[in-house]
C-alpha cells in the first residue's frame, strides 16, 4: 500500500511542466482567438460607453390582466430586440425585469434616437394584399411590370412557387378558380385608394369621382416611383419604409423570401388587423405530409374580414393573389390564396421548419395581445461620465493590487514572485475571456463587473496565501522544502476549493435572483473564482514545485521567505521504532 503511493507522489512531483505547458497553451489559444476574431477589447456596457436606459411597464387592458405572463413578455422582448437591432443599433440589450417590466439599454450610436422613439410602441400586425413584389437588387432596380404575369390556375409561377400557401384548415383539398385577370400595379393602387362603399353611405359624403380618381392616380404613380428606387438591402433605408403610413393607406414594405433574399413590396390598405387573430400556433401536420404549418383562429369579426379579402385575392393572378403579414412594417410571411377562407380559421403551409413556424406563430399571437407598454423611467448616460467612473474604478483596482503586492513582498519575499506571476496569469485569462464573451454571449463590461474583478484580486491572493502558509507550517515542523510542498498541497487544496465554492455559490445565487447591472458583478465574480481554481492548480502549485528544486528556495535563503530559522523551525523529525512486545531477560 505504501509503495504505490510513493510512486504516484514522485511522478506528480517530477512532471509539473505538463501543467504549466497546458495553461500556457490555453492562454496562447485564447489570445490568438481574441486577435483572430477582431475583438481585442471587452465590450463596454451602457454605463461606460454611454447611451440610454429605458424601463417599460406592461399595462393590460381591462378584463385581460392574465395577458401579462412569461411567454408574452419573452415574445415582447424578442420583438423589441428585432426593432432596435433592425434599425442599425448595435449591441442593444433588452431583458425582462420582474413580472411586468422590460429594461432596454440602447448604446449611443447610429439611429439610437429613432430606436428610443419606437421601442415602447405596441407591435402592430396587419394583413395587407400584395399588389407588386420583386427581389430588391439595390438602388435603381427595375420598376415592376405594369401587368404581372401569372399562371391561370391561380398558383404563383417561378420564384413565387416557394411562397407558403394559406388554406382553409378544415378543407382537405382546396382549389381556386380565378375568374379575372391580374390587375396592373397602378390599377390596383387606384382601386385600393378609392373610398369604400361603406364610407360613401355616410350622410354628407359625396366625393367627386373625377377629383378622387385624379388624386388616387397621382398617389399611385408617386408610390410606384418610390418602389422602383427602394433598396431593401440597405439597413437605414429599410428602417424608414412605411413611416407615418396609416393602416388605411397603401404602403411599401420589405421582407426576406425563402431563399434569404430581400424582397420589396407594394401593399394595399390593411384588410385584417392583428387583434382579429384569436390564436395562432405551430403544428406538425403528419396527415397530409405538409410538415410544419401555422394555424390561425380568428375572432368573429376577423373571420368575416378574412373571408372577404381571401375571396377577392383568390380571383387574381400572382402576385396579387397573395397577402402579406406585416409586423412593425416588415413582411414576415406572404402566402398566396387558393380560395376564399370562410371557416374562421386558416392554415399557412410552406417551407417551414419547427423554429420558423414557431416564430411566425409567436408573431401572430403577439399581434393579437392587448398588451401595451408605458415608460416608467428613462436615464441617459454620457460616455464622459462613464469614462470618469471607469477611470476611478481602475485607479481603485490598481491601488488595491499595489497594496497586495507590497504585502506579499514584505511578508513572503521570494515567494511573492510566485504570487505575482499567478496574478498576472489570472489577469490575462480574465481579460481574454471577457473580450471573447462579448460577441459570443453578449457579455458587457459595466461598472459592477469592474467591481467584481477588483474583488477577485483579494480572492485570488487569498488562495496563494493559504498554500504558502501550509508550506511554511510544514517547514516549522522540521521538514525540508520539497516534501513540505507536496505534504502541504492536499490540506491547502481542500481549503482553497471550499473557499472558492462558497464564493462561486454566492455569485451564482446573486446572478439568478438579481436583474440588470448587478448581474454583471455576479458574472465577473463567478468567472474569476473559477479562473482562480484553474490558476492555482495548473500554475501556482507546479511553479512552486519547480522552484523548490532551486538552491535559493531549497536551502532556505533568508530572502526566499522559507528560511527555517526565521520561521522558528523545530529540529528535524526523527522516527523511533518501538518494540512490538517486551523483551524477556534470561536468568543466569
Amino acid at each position: 500500500m505504501a509503495t504505490p503511493k510513493k510512486g504516484r507522489s514522485a511522478s506528480a512531483q517530477s512532471k509539473p511542466g505538463r501543467s504549466l505547458a497546458l495553461i500556457l497553451i490555453a492562454l496562447v489559444a485564447l489570445t490568438g482567438g481574441m486577435f483572430a476574431s477582431g475583438h481585442t477589447k471587452p465590450r463596454l456596457g451602457i454605463d461606460l460607453a454611454g447611451g440610454t436606459s429605458i424601463t417599460l411597464r406592461a399595462v393590460p387592458e381591462a378584463g385581460n390582466e392574465s395577458a401579462i405572463n412569461k411567454t408574452n413578455m419573452d415574445t415582447a422582448v424578442s420583438i423589441m430586440e428585432r426593432r432596435v437591432n433592425g434599425l442599425g443599433v448595435s449591441e442593444a440589450e433588452v431583458q425582462t425585469q420582474g413580472r411586468d417590466n422590460i429594461v432596454v439599454n440602447i448604446p449611443k450610436g447610429t439611429n439610437s434616437e429613432q430606436a428610443r422613439k419606437q421601442v415602447g410602441t405596441t407591435a402592430k400586425l396587419y394583413f395587407r394584399p400584395v399588389i407588386a413584389t420583386e427581389v430588391s437588387g439595390g438602388k435603381g432596380a427595375a420598376s415592376p411590370s405594369p401587368s404581372p404575369t401569372g399562371s391561370p390556375s391561380g398558383k404563383p409561377s417561378g420564384a413565387a412557387s416557394d411562397k407558403p400557401a394559406a388554406t382553409d384548415k378544415n378543407s382537405a383539398s382546396p382549389s381556386a378558380t380565378p375568374t379575372t385577370q391580374g390587375r396592373a400595379v397602378t390599377d390596383g393602387l387606384k382601386a385600393d385608394a378609392t373610398p369604400s362603399a361603406s364610407a360613401s353611405d355616410k350622410p354628407g359624403a359625396s366625393p367627386s369621382p373625377s377629383a378622387s380618381g385624379g388624386s388616387a392616380e397621382a398617389d399611385a404613380n408617386a408610390l410606384q416611383a418610390k418602389y422602383a428606387k427602394l433598396d431593401c438591402t440597405d439597413t437605414k433605408t429599410r428602417s424608414t419604409v412605411g413611416d407615418g403610413v396609416k393602416a388605411s393607406q397603401p404602403t411599401l414594405a420589405c421582407g426576406k423570401n425563402a431563399q434569404g433574399q430581400w424582397q420589396k413590396y407594394i401593399l394595399g390598405p390593411a384588410e385584417v388587423d392583428g387583434t382579429d387573430v384569436d390564436k395562432a400556433q405551430a403544428v406538425l401536420n403528419t396527415q397530409t405530409g405538409a410538415g410544419w404549418t401555422v394555424t390561425m383562429d380568428f375572432t368573429d369579426g376577423g373571420a368575416k374580414k378574412f373571408a372577404d379579402i381571401t375571396g377577392k385575392l383568390a380571383q387574381n393572378q400572382s402576385p396579387q393573389n397573395q397577402f402579406a403579414i406585416v409586423l412593425d412594417g416588415d413582411v414576415v410571411s406572404d402566402p398566396y390564396v387558393r380560395q376564399a377562407l370562410t371557416g374562421g380559421n386558416a392554415e399557412i403551409s410552406g417551407n417551414f421548419n419547427q423554429q420558423s413556424a414557431q416564430d411566425l406563430s409567436n408573431m401572430l399571437s403577439y399581434g393579437a395581445l392587448p398588451l401595451t407598454f408605458k415608460v416608467d423611467s428613462m436615464t441617459t448616460v454620457t460616455a464622459a461620465l462613464g469614462g470618469d467612473q471607469l477611470q476611478a474604478g481602475l485607479i481603485a483596482g490598481a491601488i488595491g493590487l499595489a497594496l497586495v503586492v507590497i504585502y506579499l513582498l514584505a511578508y513572503y519575499r521570494g515567494l511573492s514572485f510566485v504570487a505575482i506571476l499567478s496574478l498576472l496569469v489570472s489577469a490575462a485569462l480574465t481579460y481574454t475571456l471577457m473580450a471573447l464573451l462579448g460577441p459570443a454571449i453578449g457579455f458587457a463590461l459595466n461598472l459592477p463587473a469592474v467591481c467584481g474583478a477588483i474583488v477577485a484580486i483579494g480572492i485570488t491572493a487569498d488562495s496563494f496565501i493559504v498554500y504558502f502558509e501550509r508550506v511554511r507550517d510544514e517547514i516549522r515542523e522540521g521538514r525540508t522544502l520539497r516534501p513540505a510542498v507536496e505534504r502541504a498541497w492536499p490540506r491547502a487544496r481542500r481549503t482553497i476549493l471550499v473557499s472558492d465554492f462558497v464564493s462561486f455559490l454566492a455569485a451564482a445565487v446573486l446572478f439568478i435572483v438579481t436583474v440588470g447591472k448587478v448581474r454583471g458583478f455576479a458574472f465577473t465574480l463567478g468567472l474569476t473564482t473559477l479562473l482562480d481554481v484553474v490558476v492555482v492548480f495548473l500554475f501556482t502549485k507546479p511553479l512552486l514545485t519547480l522552484l523548490a528544486r532551486r538552491p535559493f528556495f531549497a536551502n532556505g535563503h533568508k530572502w526566499s521567505g522559507l528560511d527555517p530559522k526565521s520561521l522558528g523551525a523545530q529540529p528535524p523529525l526523527r522516527r523511533t521504532r518501538r518494540p512490538s512486545a517486551p523483551v524477556e531477560t534470561k536468568e543466569a
